[in-house]
């Protein structure tokens, strides 16, 4: 015992916990280096492939000119609308569906008929229906994370132990009692976890949507890139993609998951990594 509290021990310790945080940033370290050891030894041309330098120094034009902001906001703007409105409806009916056998019968064979379309694919009707622009780009998104919270929404209600539903009514809980202080809360781990998927689902969505159904964005700004060859600004606005996509998923997603599962008793404070 008297060992594991010595300050040798203690100094293994803390260098193992360093390395544990370290060890995400190794994969993104490897990409950056072989990009920079490829492209001198290749040599590619700048429209083809640019240089790390070229990118890095497009992206502070970018951002100071103020353009990147511009788009960045747009595209996030869209993305938190669309999430909001298909994490809302897809939690709602979710709940019904899994609530309700005579509406799950009725309900679950349409939702997989639209969960095997692509949401991507509704984009020319989307044009049609919206124009160009926000509404359009919206739409695709809440397509995108819609079925996916929906589908995890279900789960999570009929994963929950009729045992406590039970318990609950011995107590003389009520209908309402029992969804509020049982179902929800039992389903809440599996919704949340739909909504972090459903998240990466939206990014793709949104990039596509933006190329064609929008004027300003992160995807209308690769698509006009693209037009001109700037293989500086694709590659740019997809390394933001990718960053805010990150960041996202691990200061507000990670987070609200593992506080979610913790709360629920499915694992225990001690178990968090």
């Amino acid at each position: 015992m008297t060992s594991l509290r010595s300050p040798e021990a203690l100094t293994r310790a803390r260098q193992a916990a360093r390395w544990q945080r370290l060890l995400p940033v190794v994969p993104f370290a490897v990409l950056v280096v072989a990009w920079l050891v490829g492209w001198a030894i290749v040599r590619p041309s700048p429209a083809t492939l640019p240089s790390v330098a070229a990118v890095a120094g497009r992206l502070a034009e970018l951002a100071t000119s103020g353009e990147l902001l511009a788009h960045v906001g747009a595209s996030m703007g869209r993305m938190a609308l669309a999430v909001t409105v298909g994490v809302v409806t897809g939690v709602a009916l979710g709940l019904v569906v899994g609530l309700n056998r005579v509406v799950a019968r009725m309900v679950e064979p349409l939702a997989t008929f639209f969960t095997a379309i692509s949401g991507i694919v509704w984009l020319p009707l989307a044009i049609v229906w919206f124009g160009i622009g926000t509404e359009t780009v919206v739409f695709i998104i809440w397509n995108s994370i819609f079925f996916i919270v929906f589908a995890n929404t279900v789960l999570g209600v009929r994963s929950v132990p009729p045992v406590l539903e039970a318990a609950v009514r011995t107590l003389g809980g009520g209908w309402w009692h029992v969804v509020r202080q049982v179902i929800v809360p039992g389903a809440l781990p599996h919704i949340v976890s739909g909504l972090r998927s459903g998240i990466g689902f939206a990014w793709r969505a949104l990039i596509a949507a933006e190329i064609i159904g929008a004027t300003a964005g992160l995807g209308a700004m690769i698509y006009r890139a693209a037009e001109y060859l700037r293989s500086d600004t694709i590659i740019g606005g997809n390394l933001v993609i990718g960053l805010l996509g990150l960041a996202i998923d691990l200061l507000i997603l990670v987070p609200i998951e593992r506080r979610t599962v913790q709360r629920w008793g499915l694992v225990s404070a001690a178990s968090k990594v």
